[in-house]
């Protein structure tokens, strides 16, 4: 605990951001920043350095309906993490409900302890969880569900659901009805992106779970995938079609 006090001292005074002066719609640090989509969806993103692809961009979703907040996927680190949590408790004065994490890679639960730290109640499916285990993830979410889970956000309903396999077995997204919003993971590519990592890839199964997505959620306008830009459903034919056997 004095360690992440002390993380969370250093974090907020030494932290270089930068803030819209007028409706505080963007924050910017060295290891964070957080992107105001509409008015109660929010994308953060942190940052990530790889051997086979350097530095790379990873993105999660908050969405902010009255008081409350959830969160999907934590930045990449602790002290990033301390961050965003530091932005929706004391500058935007909201109570995070919970953080979702969609699947077991490092760029989805990176930061994972600082959430553990501040009270914050983190969420994965069976399987997520199982395969963190197995591969010796140190911090694991706390609470677990199957195929589906519901949250409420202020007045509104907030979905996890698991779709099928792609770029791992366990991924799942995070819907939004009322703002027709998407948080794909690293299930959904931007548009010009590449297959990346597909260690624990199923591209059989891609492909299917997409369309399944589009199917079922027809009315979607904003998806937010797990690197690069955040667009509308081109973004769901063009990983469709990326893995297309």
């Amino acid at each position: 605990m004095k360690k992440h006090a002390l993380l969370l001292l250093a974090v907020t005074l030494l932290s270089c951001s930068t803030r819209n002066p007028e409706n505080g719609s963007t924050y910017k640090s060295e290891t964070l920043k957080i992107q105001s989509l509409s008015k109660n969806v929010w994308m953060h993103t942190s940052y990530f350095t790889t051997n086979d692809f350097g530095k790379v961009d990873c993105n999660g979703m908050v969405y902010i309906n009255g008081d409350e907040a959830i969160i999907f996927d934590t930045p990449t680190t602790d002290e990033a993490s301390v961050e965003l949590i530091n932005w929706l408790q004391k500058e935007q004065g909201k109570t995070v409900k919970a953080l979702v994490v969609t699947h077991f890679h490092n760029d989805c639960l990176g930061g994972l302890q600082s959430f553990h730290v501040s009270g914050i109640k983190s969420y994965a499916s069976n399987k997520t969880i199982a395969l963190a285990g197995d591969n010796h993830v140190a911090v694991l979410p706390e609470m677990s569900f199957d195929d589906e889970i519901t949250f409420q956000i202020g007045n509104e309903q907030v979905h996890a659901r698991f779709y099928g396999a792609g770029h791992t077995a366990d991924n799942i997204v995070g819907y939004i009805p009322s703002e027709k919003a998407l948080f794909g993971g690293c299930l959904i590519k931007a548009i010009n992106a590449g297959k990346g990592f597909l260690g624990d890839a199923d591209t059989t199964a891609w492909s299917g779970t997409v369309e399944a997505i589009k199917n079922d959620l027809p009315d979607l306008k904003l998806i937010i995938p797990g690197h690069g830009n955040h667009g509308g459903t081109q973004l769901l034919d063009y990983t469709i079609a990326l893995f297309r056997e």
